[in-house]
């Protein structure tokens, strides 16, 4: 099996492309380089630190450690998505209750990964 098939990657690898397309299309030019950078490497952080602990799964500390780097990487990125609504650079309010939406339930599926990989199952959800 490949980390592709995991349900988490696949919800990561989603919110990178709609994050990373907000930050270019929805938000003005100065944010960009600010918070549109930051919330761009956090995001891309979540679904790289799922891969990186899915090659580490024969260890099931370190792949329990990188799941928790992925998980504090999608908290950070909710915060990121909150400071633009905050600071008036995110003004789409769908958009931005789409993607805290999705954010939201990527954290919760990465929180039964874990418990899941702690207690020794081999879930994909």
């Amino acid at each position: 099996m490949s980390y592709q098939k995991l349900e988490i990657w696949q919800l990561a690898q989603k919110a990178t492309i709609e994050i990373h397309t907000m930050t270019l299309t929805k938000l003005p030019k100065f944010e960009m380089y600010e918070e549109g950078s930051q919330i761009r490497r956090s995001c891309k952080s979540v679904r790289s630190n799922i891969v990186e602990g899915y090659g580490r799964r024969e260890y099931k500390q370190d792949f329990v450690l990188r799941l928790t780097y992925a998980l504090a990487s999608n908290d950070e990125t909710i915060d990121h998505l909150d400071t633009l609504r905050e600071t008036g650079s995110l003004v789409d309010m769908p958009l931005y209750e789409d993607l805290h939406e999705n954010l939201t339930h990527l954290g919760k599926k990465l929180n039964l990964f874990i418990q899941a990989v702690r207690e020794g199952h081999r879930s994909s959800k």
